[in-house]
C-alpha cells in the first residue's frame, strides 16, 4: 500500500468518527463514486445486490440488457470469472457479489487492478441470501491488470 492510498484508507476509515456517520451507507454516499450496473432484466439475484449496495450507501444506476458478454469483454473479464452481473467503479469493474465492504475497501486502497471478482453465485453471498440462514465460504478475487488473480478477501471461511 503506498503512503498516499494509507493515508486514503485511514481518512475513509476515520470518517464516520469525524463526521458523526457511523454507517456504511453514510460514508460510501459521501465518498464514493457512482456505481454502474449491467445485469439481464429477469435476474432477481442480481437485484438483490443492487439493493445491497444501495443500502450501503452507493449510488447505483441500472442498465438492463439481455447479453452482457460485450460489458464483460469491454471491461476485460478474464474468461471463468464470469457471474450474473457486472457492474464499474471508479475505474474497476465488479463481477458478481462482491460486498460493500470489500468495494469501499477497493476504492480507498486503489490497487494496481482491473477490478474484483466472485465467480459463480455463491449462497450466502449479497444477493444470494437464504432462507434458512445457510453460506457457502467463497472469496472475492482481485483482477490484476495482466489477469491474473489473487485473494482480496475471503467469507464464510
Amino acid at each position: 500500500m503506498t503512503r498516499l492510498s494509507a493515508l486514503t484508507y485511514l481518512l475513509l476509515a476515520l470518517t464516520p468518527v469525524l463526521t458523526g456517520c457511523t454507517d456504511n451507507a453514510s460514508v460510501a454516499k459521501a465518498t464514493g463514486p457512482a456505481l454502474v450496473v449491467y445485469k439481464t432484466p429477469s435476474c432477481g439475484c442480481c437485484g438483490d445486490w443492487v439493493d445491497h449496495m444501495r443500502q450501503a450507501g452507493f449510488d447505483v444506476s441500472v442498465h438492463e440488457q439481455n447479453d452482457l458478454s460485450d460489458v464483460k469483454a469491454r471491461v476485460g473479464l478474464p474468461f471463468g470469472l464470469g457471474s450474473c452481473h457486472t457492474a464499474e467503479i471508479g475505474g474497476y469493474f465488479l463481477e458478481g457479489h462482491v460486498p460493500a465492504n470489500d468495494v469501499i475497501r477497493l476504492l480507498a486502497e486503489r490497487p494496481d487492478a482491473r477490478g474484483l471478482a466472485v465467480p459463480g453465485m455463491p449462497i450466502g453471498s449479497p444477493g444470494m441470501e437464504m432462507p434458512d440462514g445457510r453460506k457457502d465460504a467463497y472469496d472475492v478475487l482481485l483482477v490484476q491488470p495482466d489477469g491474473d488473480t489473487q485473494v482480496y478477501a475471503s467469507h464464510g471461511h
